[in-house]
């Protein structure tokens, strides 16, 4: 179907936004699909007690929980409403921190422990701590959460006032006070009348967002639409919006595609859907990769950012600052492109040109990853250096996969991010490694040749002269992590472990 056909045929068949809300389907009908649900939910629901802070996921403020069905099961995740486009709440449940108030108008465990522990101050922040930790709540099915659970699902709130303590007492309060459940089976037949069989466009003041259901459907659109904006957790776009004031024109949702949310193991590859979130992603990953990227993935961005961005997503975006590419290039990941003319399979490495360009045919699409699994003989580690251990962009990111055999190097991949237009492969360095001794002076000569591999800038982040010392110095700390005489331990964190003074 021609282009303009498509449009002019499309933009006769809009269809209401639905969505579950306060024990009711809402039905939205001429709201701009660039609107947030933020926005939606204070200007045209009047829930004010959902607040405003930042508008780019990053406080925590208008934080709400979004109720999906997943193989016939509810899932539940906090996300932040301000940075997600309305349209993307079709099919779906919101419930925002005026639902907590139980039936006999007394408080939720989550704020009465609040209150038990003082735990909010000038109260701006608390309704987005509130709805953080019932989501917490609501996973943990009667268990008590560890800390470092807790410090994982407050990873997106910010908070000025009470320095964290008592928000952080309250959580472990509120599991002991009496327990409040959420009727999950309701709300799943609620989801399932109004699942849609077929792609649903909504069209207003002159724009449209498609939302195909399967992968034949999206090929369709993004054959006929080239040029649309493709969305998949909104992460990065919702900033174009928010931030950039830009216009998007149409735009292709990614969310609603199923066949895109499968993780798969064979043949030596774990292959990832492209709408797979980076929260399932990294803990898919992490089960082969435990050492090496533990750290990584409670270090990425924050709980809320990762319920909802994809790895599919990071990629695509291509940022030389994304914390993904480094460590998947790497260990040689390749993506697998779809468009009208079929797949194509491209090293990960290859898919980078320049920055902000990739090898991408119009029309064509991310549809998975495969990320090979761990070889006999290699040693991966990666490393974050940021001014916040949580919740922050990374200065240099750095991913380092060797194959040592008898103290020899025999293959290496040295991989930074933020040293270069894009994620970028310090090849100089990797032929200067590859068949000499694992020693000292091996290691010192490789960091003078990462000199040599790339000229970083300086930006508000850190300057030209750190990023350099810091990506030689990581080097060198791997050398330290991995020689053959007395290696140093190196750093995991376990996001769903703690140690017992923790508890």
């Amino acid at each position: 179907m021609a282009v303009n056909q498509w449009e002019n045929a499309e933009a006769t068949m809009s269809q209401p936004i639905r969505f579950y809300f306060r024990g009711a389907v809402q039905e939205v009908s001429r709201a701009l699909p660039t609107q947030t649900v933020l926005q939606h939910l204070r200007g045209n629901l009047h829930c004010t007690g959902t607040k405003e802070g930042c508008a780019e996921g990053d406080c925590g403020a208008c934080m709400v929980v979004i109720g999906s069905l997943r193989h016939g099961k509810v899932e539940l995740k906090a996300v932040n409403s301000c940075i997600q486009l309305l349209p993307t709440l079709d099919g779906k449940a919101l419930f925002s921190v005026a639902d907590l108030q139980r039936a006999d108008g007394g408080l939720h465990p989550v704020q009465q422990a609040m209150v038990d522990c003082h735990g909010s101050q000038c109260g701006f922040c608390t309704p987005g701590f509130v709805m953080s930790l019932w989501s917490l709540y609501l996973n943990l099915d009667g268990r008590q959460p560890r800390r470092r659970q807790i410090n994982d699902a407050l990873s997106g709130n910010l908070c000025r006032c009470t320095g964290y303590r008592p928000i952080i007492e309250a959580a472990q309060r509120m599991g002991q006070l009496p327990p409040v459940e959420l009727d999950r089976d309701s709300l799943a037949l609620q989801l399932l009348s109004l699942r849609r069989e077929k792609m649903a466009t909504y069209s207003a003041c002159g724009q449209q967002f498609h939302a195909p259901r399967s992968l034949d459907e999206l090929v369709q659109v993004c054959a006929a639409l080239p040029h649309a904006c493709l969305l998949a957790g909104g992460t990065d776009v919702g900033l174009w919006v928010t931030k950039q004031m830009r216009e998007l024109g149409d735009v292709i949702y990614l969310g609603q595609v199923d066949a895109l949310k499968n993780i798969s193991d064979a043949d030596g590859m774990l292959e990832i859907g492209a709408g797979v979130s980076l929260n399932d992603a990294y803990e898919a990953v992490c089960a082969h990769y435990p050492d090496a990227l533990m750290e990584l993935w409670q270090r990425f961005a924050s709980l809320p950012i990762r319920n909802v961005g994809t790895l599919g997503g990071n990629l695509a975006n291509g940022s030389p600052i994304g914390d993904s590419i480094p460590w998947l290039i790497a260990i040689g990941a390749d993506v697998v492109l779809r468009g009208s003319e079929g797949q194509r399979v491209l090293a990960l490495d290859d898919f980078y040109l320049a920055y902000q360009k990739k090898d991408l045919r119009p029309g064509e699409f991310l549809e998975a990853v495969r990320v090979p699994l761990p070889r006999a003989g290699q040693v991966l580690r990666t490393y974050k250096l940021a001014k916040r251990f949580d919740q922050d962009i990374s200065a240099v990111c750095a991913a380092f996969a060797f194959t040592l055999d008898d103290g020899m190097v025999t293959s290496a991949r040295v991989v930074f991010g933020g040293m270069a237009a894009i994620p970028k492969r310090a090849e100089r360095t990797e032929a200067g490694l590859i068949g000499r001794p694992w020693s000292e002076s091996t290691v010192t000569a490789a960091m003078a040749d990462i000199g040599r591999d790339y000229a970083p800038l300086s930006d508000l982040r850190a300057s030209s002269a750190y990023r350099m010392k810091a990506a030689q110095n990581l080097l060198r700390r791997f050398w330290f992590e991995t020689r053959p005489n007395a290696p140093l331990p190196a750093y995991a964190v376990n996001v769903f472990a703690s140690r017992p003074e923790e508890n």
